[in-house]
């Protein structure tokens, strides 16, 4: 069965354009042309991936974003925006999308965006599946969960993604390149704030102080660590 992916935006042309591309990658696709419709039809569908636009009627693509988080919804989502501030992008980020475009963009480029997150949408798969421990925080993989103190904590996808990836790797500094490969598996240059973003979201919710971390460390010049805290 082909994964589904819902197309969200209120331009007619980029909606068609969008749809053909999607379509020819070997995808179903299903399409929204506001906010609230395409909060009603997540709440009646299953998608796997959302390609979402900023810009949008009834309720902007941030709203519908924040909406799907705070209902548990961890569907993968593509953010398009045609604005070209990093306040836009971070925000997002911060929201829960998973990754962003600006407009104008290759309809190539769109595909190749998606099909490196559903690469990268189900740990599941990997062998020897089981859960990694650094100092009090329990990471469990098949439950996209990590406990500290017993408190569980839960996370976006790609949040938790970046945190696995780390802890298997405890102790190794890897840069940002190297995570922009293993995490959101680009095959091509992208931009390495998206991972900072998503420390910062991991620092807020494992560290005790997240100015002070002691388990995700910035090595400068270099990239980041996880380690056991001092």
């Amino acid at each position: 069965m082909s994964q589904k992916i819902l197309i969200v935006d209120d331009e007619k042309p980029i909606i068609t354009l969008l749809n053909y591309n999607i379509k020819k990658a070997g995808y179903e696709t299903d399409v929204a042309y506001d906010g609230l419709e395409a909060i009603r039809k997540c709440e009646t569908n299953e998608y796997d991936l959302i390609v979402l636009d900023l810009m949008l009627p009834e309720m902007d693509g941030m709203e519908v974003c924040k909406h799907l988080r705070m209902n548990k919804m961890d569907t993968p989502i593509l953010m398009l925006t045609a604005k070209d501030e990093e306040f836009d992008k971070i925000l997002g980020l911060e929201m829960g999308a998973d990754d962003y475009l600006t407009k104008p963009f290759s309809p190539k480029e769109v595909v190749a965006r998606i099909k490196a997150i559903l690469r990268r949408t189900t740990i599941s798969t990997e062998p020897n599946f089981n859960l990694l421990k650094v100092g009090n925080l329990v990471i469990f993989p098949e439950r996209y969960e990590a406990e500290m103190n017993t408190k569980t904590i839960t996370f976006t996808r790609k949040e938790f993604e970046l945190l696995y990836h780390l802890a298997k790797n405890k102790g190794k500094v890897i840069s940002r390149d190297q995570l922009l490969s293993s995490v959101w598996d680009y095959d091509f240059v992208g931009d390495t704030r998206i991972v900072d973003v998503h420390i910062s979201h991991l620092r807020d919710k494992i560290e005790p102080n997240s100015k002070k971390p002691i388990y995700i460390k910035t090595v400068r010049g270099l990239g980041y660590k996880i380690e056991e805290p001092v």
